[in-house]
This record gives C-alpha cells, structure tokens and sequence, in this order.
C-alpha cells in the first residue's frame, strides 16, 4: 500500500528518440499523505504528451508554486549525445535518473517509486513500480514528464540561437524532414547523436 510509504516520486525520461540533443530524466517528489490533496490540485489535467508548450509551460507555473509552498519537489538531470554515442541510451537514461534522484532528499527506504514505461530505479531501491503508460495513470509520472520536457526544450532552443541552421527551436532535436535536410546541408553538430545517424555520419 503506498499509505505505507512517507514520499512518492514519479519518474520519466523525455528525449529517448531525437537525433540531436540530451535525454532527460524528471523526478517529482511529495508526501505519501498529500495524495489527496495533490489529486484534487491536478484536477483538469490531461495527459501530459498532449498538451502543447503553453500548457505545458502553465503546469510549470503550478508546479514551481507548489515546490515553493514546500509540499512538492523536482529535478531535472540530462545526459549529452556523446554518452549516449559511447555508453548506449539505456545507460544515458540510468545514469540521468540517477542525478536526478539524487537531487531530491529521501529515505529510498520511505519511497514508493512509479516510472513510466519500462524504467526501472536503481536496484536499491526496495519499493518501486513500472506502469505502462503511466504518464496517463499516475499524476506524479505526469508531472516529472512535464518538468522534463519544457527542461529539455528551453536546451534546444538555447542551443538553435548558436546554430540557428538546424531549426532546433521547432523540432527539438527530432527527425523532421526539415532536419534530415539540415544535416544534409550543413554535416553535424558535437549536439547530434552520431549512433542515431551512421547513416549520414
């Protein structure tokens, strides 16, 4: 029972697939016994893949409130393509969860730990559980994808400012035809993920 349990984190990585850029975890922590009112405060929430940047920027608002009011808390950790190149991006994505989760104080021991998909928390971890889709199922799942995700855009768009030719503000990395044919045009970046381009590397 996750009664049993003083904190509940929410774990999910964002940027799996891109061509460019790092992939992120995000991590959100509350207390076991705020569930309730955390439910209720997430009323009107919607699955978090389909809202746009504006909504997801909102949530944002929200959420750095409640992490302010001190009954809510999250970090963001990233991994750059050149780990993901040498070591593999189920490793990148271990060792971002990793840096995220340590960001955050708890007692792994008090902690009930959702992730999304198919991650898994380090193995010292004694209470954990993976849920398919559990971006749509668990608001704290949610929550850490949003965090990621507008953590992970503002990266990109930072990054298009240094090489606006790649149109990294509108894809975020992602394999658009209009990138294929940046990268066509203008070779890669040290932000592109060669393994994911052999093709053109």
């Amino acid at each position: 029972m996750r009664s049993r349990h003083k904190y509940i984190i929410g774990v999910d990585e964002v940027g799996r697939g891109p061509l460019a850029g790092p992939v992120a975890v995000g991590v959100v922590k509350f207390k076991a016994e705020s569930q309730k009112v955390i439910t209720k405060w997430g009323i009107g929430f919607k699955d978090s893949k389909k809202l746009s940047a504006n909504g997801r920027e909102a949530w944002l608002v929200k959420i750095d409130e409640a992490m302010s009011e001190g009954w809510l808390e999250y970090a963001v950790a990233f991994v750059s393509p050149s780990v993901i190149d040498k070591k593999g991006l189920s490793y990148a994505i271990r060792t971002a969860m990793e840096k995220a989760l340590s960001e955050i104080e708890h007692d792994v021991n008090k902690t009930k730990v959702l992730l999304d998909g198919a991650l898994h928390a380090p193995s010292h971890y004694p209470h954990q559980e993976t849920i398919i889709k559990g971006d749509e199922k668990e608001l704290s799942i949610a929550l850490a994808s949003i965090v990621a995700k507008v953590a992970r855009d503002k990266k990109m768009v930072a990054l298009a400012k240094k090489f606006p030719e790649y149109g990294f503000e509108k894809h975020k990395g992602y394999g658009t035809r209009a990138h294929y044919l940046a990268i066509k045009k203008n070779g890669l970046t040290k932000h592109h993920r060669r393994s994911f381009l052999r093709c053109v590397a």
